[in-house]
């Protein structure tokens, strides 16, 4: 049994709907340490790492670790109903149903019935990643919306000092160059000149969650994973995985 309370559910408003882009189900964990989610989507090229710690609740109470399996169209739908003035009250039951509770110009109650899901957690702890770079997610954010314009997928670069995004098409093409020291670029990291493929068509959808934070951190390999992240220190950490788009 758990019951968990936070005073205003921006966080939620933040990351569930973008979740839900990605995946149609998924399994909770709430335990001591807070609420996480780890699921790949269908097609096994993306993964969905949440992690919502204990101290990010107003209240938070659990006993033991429990697994909620959750259609994720069904709980955007009642996030979607949180006013910014609404105390959000989660807790499941003895019905095999979770109830999302929201207290504000009167209360208004939500039962949402829990789903047998099997899966397998993805190894993402086991990638070794070649090189990561930190950049403001504004920054990525048109980069993306500019390679769109021109391909389904964009190359991703790094090299000692030049970070880089790149789209060919037929005739057009874009790119982004970030070098160090520029604005816009935070943090580089590679030995190495590393270089990847990856599909627009979920980074588009991942790249939402850059609200959450005004930095977005990128890290991958040559042919290889890339895992994206956003984070708000204390409150949550909202990280991608995708599989590269692997190139003859």
């Amino acid at each position: 049994m758990f019951r968990v309370v936070m005073n205003n559910g921006d966080i939620l408003k933040k990351s569930i709907p973008i979740i839900a882009e990605i995946i149609d189900e998924g399994i909770f964990k709430v335990n001591q340490n807070g609420l996480s989610l780890l699921c790949p989507d269908r097609t096994m090229v993306a993964v969905v790492d949440l992690k919502i710690p204990s101290s990010a609740f107003d209240e938070f109470q659990a006993e033991g670790e429990e697994e909620i399996g959750i259609n994720m169209s069904s709980l955007v739908d009642v996030i979607k109903r949180i006013k910014s003035t609404d105390k959000v009250i989660i807790q499941s039951g003895k019905d095999n149903r979770v109830s999302i509770n929201l207290e504000g110009k009167g209360k208004r109650k939500f039962k949402l019935s829990l789903l047998e899901i099997k899966t397998e957690n993805p190894p993402i702890d086991q990638l070794k990643f070649t090189g990561k770079v930190e950049l403001r997610s504004d920054v990525l954010e048109d980069s993306i919306a500019d390679a769109e314009i021109i391909s389904d997928s964009l190359v991703i670069q790094a090299s000692p000092n030049v970070f880089r995004i790149t789209t060919k098409g037929d005739t057009s093409s874009t790119e982004l160059e970030l070098r160090k020291g520029e604005e816009g670029l935070i943090n580089l990291e590679a030995a190495d000149e590393v270089r990847s493929r990856y599909p627009i068509e979920y980074l588009k959808k991942m790249i939402k969650a850059a609200k959450i934070s005004e930095n977005a951190t990128l890290e991958f390999g040559t042919d290889y994973p890339m895992r994206l992240g956003f984070a708000d220190v204390d409150r949550i950490s909202l990280r991608f995985v995708l599989a590269p788009r692997v190139e003859d």
